[in-house]
């Protein structure tokens, strides 16, 4: 059996000129970078015809086992022009992160993935690397405004503003700045975050436009003055300089699938620890262009889909007709307690126990008010007894399981689930709200996605962490939803509690203000925002070969 990497070299790709065309972007929206990668100047889009329907695909809980939720994406979005429907992707870029920690690349596999696949996992346009460049020139500018004299004085034991790095680093999780002496500054206490975890990566992808994002740059918090005052980006000047970086990184990215079909992967936050969507400005642009544009959020749907609905679609005024939730048999067999090694072996009741994951995920998603299919992803070994457990799983919640086999035949082998999600999202069953309404105290919306997505008994907040939501609230921050950063495998916030837990307690440490993204960050459990390496990452496998070609990545 070919692998991920010997597929994509094997299939030739059209020139960006032909897939921007065949999306209806006019030529002088394209702004090439090489012969298959193209910025698109969505100003020069034509005038906004009615928007195409918005469908989300989402997952259970992530396993080592694997899910396949981008593969999924691309391998419905394929199925669907292959079935006559226009249809755009739009996705989230990958992180460097990952790809050299524990998954490798991020751009589907099999026959669904997107290319140049390289590329895209590695330094792709430099969005990434803007996002950086304009986080870091944050703080710099922040630190030298307090050595040449500290004009608004800012309590420097309370300057929020990390810096990051687009890699999993936790030797810099906590570090000091500023040693050396009197020439570099005032020794503090500060830290690293990934950069998926920027504040500055929400902005790009919430942001509307190149004013809007301007807009929120400035809105940034930094940290307090010494009288407990909030102190701005726009207070230290750095909002200007910051949307000058990100100017080109605002424009969508244009690949294709290796079924010639467009894609538009932009922006890349995490779902654990940030909120886990591409960019508005990609979505709105995929369903402006296509019949159907179809979008991913991160991890399991109690994270990714439960941010996209409260916190994207909320503020973007996004109202998705239907919902695709990913599950595979390998994935529930773990959720059902078996262990990684033994998954090759046949276990019906495994996969039986460990449906309850995947009732969960459609309980929560349907209390959006949206339909739902799933899609079961498949592996060379199921078997269909192993199949019929997750069908009668689904069956029992009133949904329809279809079987994908888009790794093995790319749209075609997912063209009973494109029909599927059409006559969903074409349907009237669609009654889309989110979860909660803006005027609930912050401490009551962290509580309500805890007991009623993650089916907690309550929260356990610190003292510190309610204090600190009041002060937001009285300064005007209290519409604000909320964003919890939370362990993407399990319901709870023990990672080792698979299955369907309920019941349990979801401790909140810590809690950050993202004034200028527009939410409140819940930091729960162990959750780290500076993932570590594994002890063997995937980078020991990276290098290139004599012929040039770079192997590993998948």
């Amino acid at each position: 059996m070919p692998t991920d990497l010997e597929i994509a070299r094997s299939v030739p790709l059209r020139p960006i000129a032909d897939i921007a065309a065949r999306a209806g972007i006019p030529e002088a929206a394209v702004e090439p970078y090489g012969r298959h990668k193209a910025k698109i100047d969505t100003g020069q889009l034509a005038a906004p015809r009615a928007p195409g329907k918005l469908i989300l695909v989402t997952a259970i809980n992530p396993t080592p086992a694997g899910e396949g939720k981008t593969t999924t994406s691309i391998g419905l979005a394929d199925a669907l022009n292959l079935l006559g429907h226009k249809t755009v992707l739009a996705l989230r870029e990958p992180s460097l992160g990952p790809c050299f920690g524990t998954k490798g690349g991020a751009t589907g596999g099999g026959r669904a993935q997107v290319a140049p696949m390289a590329d895209i996992n590695l330094h792709f346009t430099g969005d990434f690397h803007a996002i950086i460049a304009a986080h870091n020139l944050l703080a710099a500018m922040i630190d030298n405004h307090v050595y040449w004299g500290n004009a608004l004085d800012l309590d420097v034991r309370r300057i929020s503003w990390r810096r990051v790095v687009d890699m999993n680093d936790r030797a810099l999780r906590d570090v000091t700045v500023a040693l050396g002496g009197v020439a570099n500054g005032f020794p503090r206490s500060s830290g690293f975050d990934i950069t998926v975890a920027s504040e500055v990566m929400a902005i790009l992808c919430l942001a509307g436009d190149m004013a809007d994002l301007q807009a929120r740059l400035g809105r940034i918090i930094i940290g307090e003055t010494r009288s407990r005052q909030p102190v701005t980006a726009r207070d230290v000047k750095a909002d200007g300089a910051m949307a000058v970086l990100l100017a080109e990184a605002l424009k969508p990215n244009l690949v294709q699938t290796l079924e010639g079909n467009p894609a538009l992967l932009h922006g890349g936050p995490f779902a654990n620890i940030a909120h886990g969507c591409n960019s508005v400005i990609a979505t709105r642009a995929a369903m402006a262009l296509g019949d159907y544009a179809v979008t991913e959020a991160g991890f399991g749907a109690d994270l990714g889909a439960e941010k996209f609905f409260d916190i994207k679609c909320r503020q973007a005024g996004l109202v998705p007709s239907a919902v695709v939730i990913v599950a595979t048999v390998r994935a529930l067999k773990m959720n059902g307690g078996v262990a990684k090694a033994d998954l090759a072996a046949e276990d019906v009741a495994a996969v039986a126990r460990g449906a309850a994951n995947l009732v969960r995920h459609i309980e929560n998603v349907r209390g959006f008010g949206l339909p739902v299919v799933v899609a079961i992803n498949h592996f060379a070994g199921d078997n269909a007894d192993e199949l019929a457990a997750i069908d009668h799983a689904a069956a029992g919640q009133g949904v329809r399981a279809v079987l994908c086999r888009h790794w093995a035949e790319g749209g075609r082998g997912a063209a009973e689930l494109a029909e599927q999600v059409a006559a969903l999202a074409d349907g009237d069953e669609a009654d889309f709200s989110p979860l909660y309404a803006d005027a609930l105290p912050l401490l009551d919306k962290i509580r309500t996605v805890a007991t009623r997505i993650y089916r907690a008994a309550d929260i356990a907040p610190t003292p510190a962490v309610v204090a600190q939501l009041a002060r937001w609230e009285a300064a005007g921050f209290g519409h604000l939803p909320v964003c919890m950063a939370k362990t993407q495998y399990s319901f709870s916030a023990d990672p080792t509690l698979l299955g369907a837990p309920e019941g349990h307690i979801v401790p909140v440490r810590e809690v950050r203000l993202a004034a200028g993204a527009g939410f409140v960050v819940a930091i729960c459990g162990e959750i780290m925002t500076m993932p570590g390496l594994p002890r063997v990452p995937a980078a020991e496998a990276i290098h290139i070969d004599t012929g040039g070609d770079i192997e590993g990545l998948f």
